[in-house]
């Protein structure tokens, strides 16, 4: 822990000094760098290794969750494949507990694929059309793709890309800047992967105790 946390810092002093180097027209790399920074040293290698078991966990009952099609009773079970996502539309209040592989689920669509159909060029899908994961690898697999593709289309704005409107993919954010949809993603995958995160050291320590128990 102590050695991961020094290299950490090493790296947030590297960032920081090149950061100090760049000009007024070089916010491009500073955003892509937030979740690069992020992704690279604090999150993706807390990602390997998930097990199928940790993907699927319902810690409490009544969970969303990434099921075989026609085992759900949410009201609404999307995907095109032999998966669906639980959903309701409303919303419950308070919402179900979503799941690991739920919420790898919503990051993999909702925060990227989606917006990179939207804005770079990616096969259109949505919540309804997708083919979620039957297993961790697999959607480990379509996190890695996902995220690569948007690093790529956020390089590719270039600095007056940045600028423009998000446009009508965005609903009622359409005249906001693509830069606020950046930081807006790079907000929803912070939040959301390390739920993940958090998920898989509950996962450890539920299941280490049980056995220590037993």
């Amino acid at each position: 822990m102590c050695s991961s946390f020094q290299q950490s810092r090493k790296e947030a002093v590297r960032y920081l000094r090149k950061a100090a180097l760049m000009s007024d027209q070089t916010w491009n790399p500073l955003l892509r760098d937030q979740i690069g920074w992020h992704w690279t040293y604090q999150l993706r290698d807390r990602l390997d290794g998930l097990t199928d078991d940790e993907y699927f966990w319902e810690p409490v009952p009544g969970c969303w969750n990434v099921r075989p099609r026609g085992t759900g009773s949410a009201p609404v079970q999307a995907g095109s494949g032999a998966m669906t996502i639980d959903f309701a539309m409303p919303e419950p209040d308070p919402p179900p507990f979503p799941t690991i592989a739920w919420r790898l689920g919503h990051v993999i669509v909702g925060v990227l694929a989606m917006r990179n159909a939207s804005h770079f060029g990616r096969t259109p899908t949505d919540y309804a059309s997708y083919p979620y994961a039957a297993t961790a690898a697999e959607a480990l697999a379509q996190l890695d793709a996902e995220y690569a593709t948007w690093q790529q289309g956020v390089e590719s704005l270039g600095e007056s890309g940045l600028a423009r409107p998000c446009g009508t993919a965005e609903g009622p954010y359409a005249d906001h800047p693509m830069a606020a949809l950046v930081l807006h993603i790079n907000r929803e995958m912070i939040h959301h992967l390390s739920e993940v995160c958090l998920l898989r050291d509950l996962y450890l320590h539920t299941h280490r105790t049980r056995q220590e128990a037993s």
